[in-house]
């Protein structure tokens, strides 16, 4: 009996660490900086699966919802959305310049509840190397169970991608 404990451990222990390490976990999200999208009501904490697998080609898009590194404090993980991506032209909410374009290998970051969220409007573009995880959906508490959906607040589309839907009408 023992020894078919051990052996349950030496074989499920590789494999729980390679899923968490390759596919995804489930995280608590803390703070309100992405309310309403996430923990829209102070008496509840929204958990999410955080999607590893989805990120590991760094191939983001504009409004997904990422986990990625803190750039003030790495050993912080937060959650944010991609507001823009490499080569968009981005107006920023108090950065230190009012337009900035997005480097190569960089991304730009923001919580949706604007004003009280420490994003890419403090610290500037991120590092795709920084990317964790791509949030795909709530998992507790159990009436909030979703998919989270991409999408990009109109008041929030680069300058760039503007000009281009103006341009083709």
């Amino acid at each position: 009996m023992v020894s078919n404990f051990i052996k349950s451990i030496i074989i499920g222990l590789p494999i729980g660490v390679t899923f968490l390490d390759l596919i995804g976990y489930v995280a608590r999200v803390d703070g309100i900086s992405m309310q309403p999208v996430l923990n829209p009501d102070k008496s509840q904490t929204d958990y999410v699966f955080l999607n590893r697998w989805a990120v590991r080609s760094l191939d983001i898009k504009r409004g997904e919802i990422i986990s990625l590194i803190s750039p003030k404090d790495p050993d912080q993980t937060i959650i944010k959305r991609v507001v823009g991506i490499p080569g968009d032209i981005i107006s920023t909410i108090g950065y230190k310049r009012e337009v900035v374009r997005i480097p190569e290998g960089h991304c730009w970051v923001e919580g949706d509840h604007t004003g009280h969220s420490v994003d890419s409007n403090h610290f500037g573009p991120v590092s795709l190397g920084l990317i964790t995880a791509k949030a795909s959906c709530i998992v507790w508490p159990p009436s909030r169970w979703q998919y989270i959906r991409s999408f990009l607040p109109e008041s929030r589309v680069p300058l760039n991608v503007i000009s281009q839907v103006m341009a083709s009408v």
